[in-house]
């Protein structure tokens, strides 16, 4: 990158790919809008369970949240066959072994920015393409060999698992094995309370072999690395065989919405608009953020209702409150997108409750999870920030005033989680038993990072609200309430100084009774980064020098700080064991973008400071064919060499690295609002 957009965003040669250890650590990953996916490794081989070729949500009653994940289809297993001999082009692993060996007649893997492969066969080259539709739901294969004088069949063998993407799948006598046939594929459906599957190949003809078979033990190396089970059973139906002439395109589509027709036109389509997509950031010198540019629309979906929001990360991750609101302004403000980015925070609104906005969206009020505290003060703040991208518009502060009064007033009076505002204007939060910020890792034991009380980046965006009400009052002539929330934000500011700031010259993490946590940790850079703030000019300064020299390496920011004897410098093993470093040293990347605008803030704007960004930017350029390819794995290790952990790609982590890069960008940004000097 930068690319024509008919060439390879990443190359991997057979030299690379045959390294298997690195190959099975390298994932694709395709969306399609909705909550679905299809994701696999650059081998084609299926190395945890959220692995498969069509992944999509069952939505609940209504269709207003995103529903439950099922894995219908895995993978196929493929064999070419022709002149006396057969190669397979498909892999899985099984207890002590590789089966079929389908990496030997692999030469190369592309990024175009679909997922597209290369086999060799004697003189014939197989091409396999992937793609997930946008425009239907449906996964669609085109494969084509060249090279090849005579015809040769292409034997396609699907594994339905037809499970919960969560969960894991065994031989068992209530699956129904029977297979309708059709003129070009097949239809299954294993289980009455699942939808069918539908099959359907185009360009050649074909023709069904029933074989019923269940496939036993497959196993899934990167589930039994992180502590879970990894072995399971998957029924396969039989075998498609399709004749396949040299040079002709042959299509695959499987779909769970009824049988796909037209599939070469819609392959077409498809592919069309996704070379279109490469020409705005066809000319970025800046690897990582042509790469955020690609891969942004990824995590923004719609609900079957039609409600747009944001896929926190893939695989596992769904539609996550703090998430979202974090990760819109970058994800849409960023690209210029201030018309979707305001429909999605309108469709957040009717599930404010008591104050609070869900930390997990279902399709009701009823139905989610309001367990943060802080997934509302993201959410105002995503509404200031979209105030700003619209040039202060009077209508959305018409429009969220009445949302952004009912926190400021939930909070002030008191509403669930033990959320209320103290005598000195800061809100309490949380309890010993449980935290509500989003260092919420928890063992049998209790909280790994207790911050209940009034922890730093609450409060910081808790005044960030308490100006924006009084900015607004004012521009409405609205005097008294003006007043109100100006001397609510002053009391507020006055008590954050007072219990956060520390003669070390940063901020503590958190405050409870008088007791202050000292510990040196990212949450005091967002409330140096936002554009209201208690901290002076000289303030904001000293947070950054300090997070710099004990928290800042190239893939964000630590959660603490290496000296502290808590600190754990690798992010591995089992749950308990991740869950015990979530917090505790280990680095998040989204945090750099908040360190970006806190120096930026701190610092000015002089080239030799814009400099000073745009390398801590570039930093992630080495990054995007790591783990996720195009994209930013969710955390890394504190210690160096800094590996690539958790979900391969994160919402927040690609919206941040957007969102810096604007404010590099866009001056205006940065110095608006009443930040103190």
């Amino acid at each position: 990158m930068p690319v024509p957009a008919n060439s390879a965003l990443l190359h991997f040669d057979r030299d690379s790919l045959l390294t298997l250890e690195r190959s099975m650590t390298r994932e694709w990953l395709e969306t399609d809008g909705r909550g679905g996916y299809a994701s696999s490794t650059i081998l084609m081989c299926p190395t945890r369970r959220y692995h498969g070729l069509l992944i999509a949500p069952r939505p609940a009653s209504g269709g207003g949240g995103l529903g439950t994940r099922f894995v219908f289809l895995s993978r196929f297993e493929e064999t070419l066959h022709g002149g006396g001999r057969s190669v397979p082009i498909s892999m899985a692993r099984y207890p002590g072994l590789w089966a079929p060996h389908g990496h030997q007649a692999i030469e190369s893997f592309d990024l175009r920015p679909w997922p597209s492969f290369l086999y060799l066969f004697g003189s014939a080259r197989i091409e396999r393409d992937v793609l997930m539709a946008k425009s239907r739901p449906a996964v669609l294969l085109r494969y084509r060999v060249t090279g090849q004088r005579n015809e040769v069949e292409l034997a396609l063998r699907p594994l339905l698992p037809f499970r919960e993407a969560d969960a894991l799948t065994f031989e068992n006598i209530a699956l129904d094995p029977s297979t309708e046939r059709g003129a070009s594929g097949i239809r299954c459906q294993p289980y009455p309370a699942l939808p069918s599957i539908h099959i359907a190949v185009a360009g050649a003809p074909v023709r069904f072999d029933a074989d019923p078979v269940w496939y036993r033990q497959l196993e899934y190396p990167a589930d039994l690395a992180r502590g879970y089970d990894g072995r399971e059973d998957q029924f396969s139906p039989g075998t498609l065989r399709i004749g396949v002439e040299s040079g002709v395109e042959v299509f695959v589509a499987a779909s769970i919405d009824g049988p796909v027709e037209e599939i070469a036109e819609l392959w077409k389509r498809e592919t069309d608009a996704r070379k279109k997509s490469l020409g705005s950031c066809a000319d970025d010198p800046v690897r990582s953020r042509a790469a955020a540019l690609l891969v942004a629309d990824d995590f923004l979906f719609r609900t079957a209702a039609g409600r747009s929001s944001v896929i926190a990360g893939y695989p596992w991750f769904g539609e996550w409150g703090r998430d979202a609101f974090i990760s819109l302004p970058g994800l849409l403000l960023a690209r210029g997108e201030v018309k979707r980015c305001r429909e999605a925070l309108e469709g957040a609104l009717p599930f404010l409750d008591g104050g609070l906005m869900p930390n997990i969206f279902g399709a009701t009020r009823a139905d989610s999870s309001y367990g943060s505290a802080d997934a509302s003060l993201w959410f105002a703040r995503a509404v200031r920030l979209l105030e700003v991208a619209s040039g202060s518009e009077e209508s959305i502060a018409q429009r969220f005033l009445p949302a952004l009064t009912e926190i400021a007033r939930a909070y002030s009076e008191g509403t669930r989680l033990g959320i209320r505002s103290d005598e000195g204007g800061l809100v309490r939060a949380g309890s010993p038993e449980a935290n509500a910020t989003w260092m919420d890792a928890q063992t049998a034991d209790g909280p790994v990072t207790p911050r209940d009380g009034c922890a730093v980046e609450i409060e910081a965006l808790w005044y960030a609200l308490l100006a924006h009400l009084e900015d607004i009052h004012k521009r409405r002539g609205e005097e008294a309430l003006a007043k109100e929330w100006g001397a609510r934000k002053r009391l507020a500011g006055a008590a954050f100084l007072e219990r956060f700031w520390l003669p070390e010259g940063y901020l503590a993490d958190s405050w409870k009774d008088g007791v202050v946590d000292r510990a040196m940790r990212p949450n005091m850079v967002i409330a140096a980064a936002l554009e209201w703030s208690p901290l002076t000019r000289e303030k904001r300064a000293d947070v950054v020098r300090a997070a710099e020299t004990e928290l800042v390496v190239p893939v964000g920011l630590r959660t603490l700080e290496p000296r502290d004897p808590r600190y754990r410098g690798r992010f591995q093993g089992g749950p308990d064991e991740r869950d015990k470093s979530y917090h505790q040293g280990t680095v998040w990347p989204w945090l750099l973008g908040f360190w970006c605008e806190a120096f930026l803030r701190a610092f000015g704007r002089g080239e030799a400071q814009l400099q000073r960004v745009r390398g801590a930017l570039s930093a992630f350029d080495g990054e995007i064919d790591k783990a996720g390819l195009l994209h930013v794995s969710e955390v890394y290790d504190g210690d160096p060499p800094h590996r690539p952990g958790g979900t391969v790609a994160q919402a927040w982590n690609t919206a941040e690295l957007l969102r810096a890069w604007s404010l590099v960008e866009e001056p205006a940004v940065v110095v608006a609002g009443g930040a103190r000097r």
